[in-house]
């Protein structure tokens, strides 16, 4: 009888063992599941304040304002930015895809839970508004930001940054209230393809003149 099954049972022993081999190793490298991020606001609210003097980290506040309002007008209005975005905003800062000298510097120094924790306490904070400036342009930075440009093919900017310019987390930043220099900045950054994290409005925005540019930052400047 053994004889007489050891033709089948040979081959069915190998695959089994192949089987068994493949499974386990496909096992050992899987990648495991990464650890749920514990985020502490209350530890980015301190850093943010104080900076870390052994890690020659500076405060955030000196540019980005108490409670992240900025004065400083070509330094961004971070507070109620939502959570998510900054967070990818401080990890962009620490590759190509978003270089500024300074920024980069800083945000190589954190560490993830730094960037998170900082991120979600500047969330929580109170934005102060701020105002449109032009009046000659404020009809075109208007038109702009709810219609876009049809002959340029420019969309509305409202449709990804919201009627008011709250912005969808994640995606597309809060715009209202920012000041309009900082606006007009990255908008020449994506133009000139300095700023790389956003190939969306890097084909936005090089199709838009200058006045335009200027228009619609001061626009926004004024939403509540």
């Amino acid at each position: 009888m053994k004889r007489a099954f050891s033709p089948l049972l040979k081959p069915l022993l190998i695959a089994a063992i192949a089987f068994s081999a493949a499974s386990g190793y496909a096992q050992d490298k899987a990648p495991a599941a990464p650890a749920a991020t514990k985020v502490d606001p209350a530890k980015g609210g301190t850093l943010y304040a104080e900076g870390d003097a052994a890690r020659g980290l500076p405060a955030c506040v000196s540019c980005h304002g108490a409670n992240g309002n900025s004065t400083i007008s070509i330094n961004p209005k971070l507070s109620a930015q939502s959570q998510s975005y900054l967070y990818k905003q401080l990890v962009n800062f620490t590759t190509d895809a978003r270089n500024q000298p300074v920024m980069s510097l800083y945000s190589k120094m954190l560490t993830d839970a730094d960037k998170h924790n900082v991120a979600a306490w500047l969330a929580t904070q109170p934005s102060k508004p701020g105002a449109a400036k032009n009046r000659d342009s404020i009809d075109l930075g208007k038109k702009i930001y709810r219609g876009g440009i049809a002959e340029k093919n420019v969309p509305a900017c409202a449709s990804c940054h919201g009627a008011t310019g709250g912005g969808i987390p994640a995606l597309y930043p809060r715009l209202a209230g920012q000041h309009q220099d900082y606006t007009v900045a990255q908008l020449g950054l994506f133009k000139g393809h300095g700023r790389k994290n956003s190939p969306e409005m890097a084909t936005i925005a090089a199709r838009m003149s200058d006045e335009e540019m200027k228009a619609v930052a001061d626009y926004v400047a004024g939403l509540k």
